[in-house]
C-alpha cells in the first residue's frame, strides 16, 4: 500500500511516516524542505521524498503524485512564529484538503482515496451538534480572531464534513482531534472517543504525538478501524 503525507517532518508527521514504514507501506512526502528529516529517509528505497511547498503544487501536479496511492494524510500546520500565525497562506491547511480531493477526482479511482487528517479537540464537529458552554464559545471565539491557524483546522474540517461530506464516491475521511499535544519517545495507550469528554478549553487532557502518528497510521493500514471511524471526527486521548 502506498501513502502520500502532508507536513511529514513535522513533530507528528514523522511518527506517521514512521509508523506506515513499520507496517510495511511505501510512503510518499510531501516537503518545503528536507533540511529537518532523518537522513534514513533520504537512503529508504521505500520513501520517495517530494521537494516541494504544498501550496505551490497544482491539481494536475497533485493528481500525479496520488495516481498510485492509496491513502493520504495531511499533519499539516502553521509554523509557531509571527509570520506562520499571520503570514500567508493563511489557509494553508484547508487549502491543502481541498487540493487533495480536488486532485483525486481529476484521476480515475477503482476505490475511494483514504484520507486522513490531524485537527484539534479545539475545534468540534458540527455534524453532532457538540455542546459547548459559555465560557467556552467566548474563548473560542477570541482564538478564532487572534489565531487564525485555529480557523484554519476549522475550515479544513468543515471542507470534509460539508463539501465532501459522507457519500463521496472518490474520497473517504476521518478527521483525528488530539488534546494538548507532548512529545513521548513510545506509543503508550490511548483511547478514541466520538466526542470530548472534558473541556478542551479549561480542562484539557494529553496527547502524545507518536500515539496520534499510531492511531492515523491503523486507519490507513486497517479496514475494521476505517469502517468504524470513516466520516467522523475521533477524539484521542492518553491513557492516564
Amino acid at each position: 500500500m502506498k501513502t502520500l503525507v502532508a507536513g511529514a517532518s513535522g513533530a507528528t508527521g514523522k511518527h506517521l511516516v514512521q509508523r506506515l514504514l513499520d507496517m510495511g507501506h511505501e510512503v510518499k512526502v510531501i516537503l518545503r524542505s528536507s533540511n529537518n528529516i532523518p537522513d534514513t529517509w533520504k537512503n529508504n528505497d521505500k520513501i520517495h521524498i517530494i521537494e516541494r511547498p504544498i501550496n505551490k503544487i497544482s491539481t494536475k501536479e497533485m493528481a500525479g503524485y496520488l495516481s498510485d496511492c492509496q491513502a493520504a494524510a495531511s499533519c499539516l500546520g502553521h509554523n509557531l512564529n509571527f509570520k506562520g500565525m499571520y503570514g500567508k497562506p493563511r489557509k494553508l491547511v484547508r487549502d491543502a484538503v481541498g487540493l487533495i480531493c480536488k486532485a483525486n477526482q481529476d484521476k480515475s479511482v477503482t476505490k475511494p482515496l483514504k484520507l486522513v487528517l490531524m485537527n484539534t479537540t479545539g475545534n468540534r464537529n458540527r455534524d453532532l451538534n457538540e455542546p459547548i458552554t459559555l465560557g467556552e464559545r467566548i474563548v473560542t471565539g477570541l482564538i478564532r480572531v487572534l489565531l487564525p491557524p485555529h480557523s484554519d483546522n476549522e475550515a479544513a474540517a468543515d471542507y470534509l464534513r460539508v463539501s465532501i461530506g459522507q457519500d463521496s464516491t472518490t474520497t473517504e475521511w476521518v478527521v483525528v482531534r488530539p488534546d494538548s499535544l507532548v512529545n513521548n519517545d513510545k506509543v503508550t495507550d490511548y483511547f478514541m472517543e466520538v466526542s470530548p469528554i472534558r473541556s478542551p478549553i479549561f480542562n484539557a487532557g494529553k496527547t502524545s504525538r507518536i500515539n496520534v502518528g499510531d492511531f492515523m497510521a491503523k486507519l490507513v493500514d486497517g479496514h475494521r478501524l476505517w469502517e468504524q471511524w470513516k466520516g467522523n471526527m475521533p477524539v484521542i486521548y492518553n491513557k492516564e
